[in-house]
């Protein structure tokens, strides 16, 4: 099989707008091959898709329901895995993972002290807003501030803001036997501050081993419960990619995505509009 990379953009939200994301994904992938190791390559093509506001992680993060953003963010390759959880005030949370990978003796780090590794390391205060996140948030809190009487009322806003928003970003990719994996986001809508959802879980939003990369999106709630990455990981190689990822995909009603790839095969499966591009890698 050829060295390949595989990219997606998020679960859920209308065919226009997810096929205009997919030709944005196109050309962070043909940007993100130019780097040498299999996990270079991962980590920046989420670095791209971060700084690309189109996406919810990084730069265009969702709102929290009490103002705050915060992101989360994890990269795996072999038996190599970190993440941070609810960082804040950084450009590139993916990057801020990566140095908690190289540069740390921990797998995870959290809140105030990922920050404080990060401005340790080099990553600027940043402000992740932007007017579109902040038209979003000032309508969400006028929905929910008007429903705040009713709890029926108030259950239903909240599902219907939690569908406004696709969530994880993520990269996978192949390159010479080697595997790797990295995703991102700033959660879904709407969303408790200190809320965690699967991206900066191992073998929940994210996993990678010798034989193969999966990275998912979705309701991260129903992902943790299910562990789904590494659900679908240890099946690989007992049937057809295909099969184990139509099989896993049809145990989820909400908006759900999951690419993987293994040693000879990719596949890509959703539920719902997803953008996604491949790229092969030299």
């Amino acid at each position: 099989m050829e060295n390949i990379l595989i990219l997606h953009g998020g679960a859920g939200g209308s065919l226009e707008v997810q096929n205009k994301n997919s030709e944005a994904l196109r050309k962070i992938g043909k940007d993100a091959s130019k780097m040498n190791t299999v996990e270079e390559i991962v980590i920046e093509a989420v670095r791209l898709m971060e700084n690309d506001t189109r996406f919810n992680a990084g730069t265009g993060s969702v709102i929290r329901v009490d103002g705050s953003v915060q992101m989360d963010a994890a990269v795996m390759s072999g038996n190599r895995f970190a993440s941070v959880i609810s960082i804040e005030n950084v450009k590139n949370p993916i990057l801020v993972a990566r140095d908690v990978l190289n540069k740390s003796p921990h797998s995870i780090l959290s809140g105030d002290g990922a920050i404080r590794f990060a401005r340790k390391l080099g990553h600027d205060p940043y402000d992740p807003r932007t007017e579109r996140t902040m038209e979003v948030y000032r309508k969400m809190k006028e929905a929910l501030d008007k429903n705040s009487q009713d709890e029926t009322a108030r259950y239903s806003t909240f599902r219907k803001y939690a569908d406004l928003y696709s969530d994880t970003v993520g990269a996978i990719a192949r390159k010479d036997g080697n595997f790797a994996a990295a995703i991102s986001t700033g959660g879904v809508l709407p969303m408790l501050r200190g809320r965690v959802g699967d991206c900066p879980l191992p073998g929940c939003g994210i996993y990678a081993g010798d034989k193969g990369a999966v990275a998912v999106s979705g309701n991260g709630e129903e992902i943790i419960r299910r562990m789904l990455s590494l659900s679908v990981y240890l099946e690989i190689g007992k049937k057809p990619l295909q099969e184990i990822l139509d099989t896993h995909i049809s145990n989820f009603n909400s908006p759900t995505g999951i690419i993987a790839v293994s040693e000879s095969e990719y596949s890509i499966v959703t539920n719902a509009y997803m953008a996604t591009a491949v790229v092969d890698l030299l």
